[in-house]
């Protein structure tokens, strides 16, 4: 029997490049891997479904899962996941000392329902008490003006989104004067370039994070790997060979980078940040699989619906094939 010849679309990640390599197998697959941004690969997915197994934004499939027109089904494999306190960047000349200081103002997005802000949104309103609806948020590209939410969205009461300006981009309205904050995934130039008046609103958002994931145990899902539904209408062994697959790639990567004689990323004490790590998470901190992620799932598909970004609360079963839910034991 012949292979499937398959598109993968996924970022360029340690995790991925043993499949990459051809290291490790996709049983039954000959894969043809396309390693794009993920700003890429989301928009051909959701709007064109143009690859046969994808990454996926988990707030864009969540929308799409709970109105029933998605074109993917999920396994659960998570090619991305973050700590979001890292992801709030503000005007330090507006006298936001804390979160609470964001009541008011203009804040930045790329688009409202990106995974990353759902994460962020959820620990403002939780631990410090800022609704979405107590400020006023701006939608455009970091870098490129005229960035659209990829689907459409039905906002919870009171919560107000506007376009950016014509021809403006978010690191320049932020460098400008003209939003007091930006939240997203990615850093606008303007704080990379070291403007004077830019910084993070968390003097130090790694120590925010360690101590909030101590409290809630929760690492964000940031992105989930889809399946073409029709190939799994015909194939119905392939999304257990590809949650396989993703989970030999990514313990590989995960050897080799517990090798210390020759460090295989370029940067220095990676292997004391690997150890604090695990001491911190345990020894399975980035886990695939259902059953490990089931309460970080639940907690952001709770938020996802309270938000009215989905139309209905989903059930973290709801996203995955069942045949990647389950695994043989020996």
């Amino acid at each position: 029997m012949s292979k499937l010849n398959l598109s993968v679309a996924v970022g360029n990640y340690d995790r991925m490049r043993p499949l990459v390599d051809g290291d490790v197998q996709i049983d039954g697959v000959d894969p043809v891997f396309m390693l794009h941004d993920p700003e890429e690969i989301f928009f051909r997915a959701f709007r064109h479904a143009d690859f046969d197994i994808t990454e996926l934004s988990m707030s864009s499939y969540t929308v799409k899962t709970a109105n029933n027109d998605c074109p993917y089904v999920g396994v659960p494999v998570f090619p991305s996941r973050a700590f979001r306190h890292t992801s709030i960047y503000i005007r330090t000349d507006r006298g936001i000392d804390s979160p609470e200081d964001l009541r008011g103002k203009r804040i930045g997005v790329p688009e409202y329902q990106l995974t990353a802000n759902v994460w962020v949104r959820m620990f403002l309103e939780e631990d410090y008490g800022v609704k979405p609806n107590e400020m006023i948020w701006v939608r455009g590209g970091y870098e490129e003006a005229g960035r659209v939410e990829k689907i459409t969205l039905n906002l919870a009461d009171g919560v107000e989104v506007i376009n950016a300006p014509e021809g403006e981009t978010l690191s320049n309205m932020l460098a400008n004067g003209d939003l007091d904050a930006v939240i997203g995934p990615r850093a606008p130039s303007c704080f990379s370039n070291g403007h004077p008046n830019v910084g993070y609103l968390f003097q130090d958002p790694m120590a925010e994070a360690k101590a909030w994931y101590q409290r809630t145990g929760l690492f964000p899902i940031m992105h989930l790997l889809g399946i073409r539904k029709t190939l799994v209408e015909q194939h119905p062994w392939l999304p257990f060979a590809v949650y396989k697959a993703f989970e030999q790639s990514k313990a590989a990567a995960l050897t080799r980078l517990s090798d210390t004689s020759a460090t295989k990323v370029t940067l220095p004490f990676v292997e004391d940040q690997l150890r604090a790590a695990r001491q911190l998470m345990g020894e399975d901190f980035w886990s695939y699989g259902f059953d490990a992620n089931r309460t970080t799932l639940e907690r952001f598909l709770s938020q996802h619906h309270r938000e009215g970004l989905s139309s209905r609360l989903v059930k973290p079963e709801e996203l995955f094939h069942p045949a990647s839910m389950e695994s043989f034991k020996i």
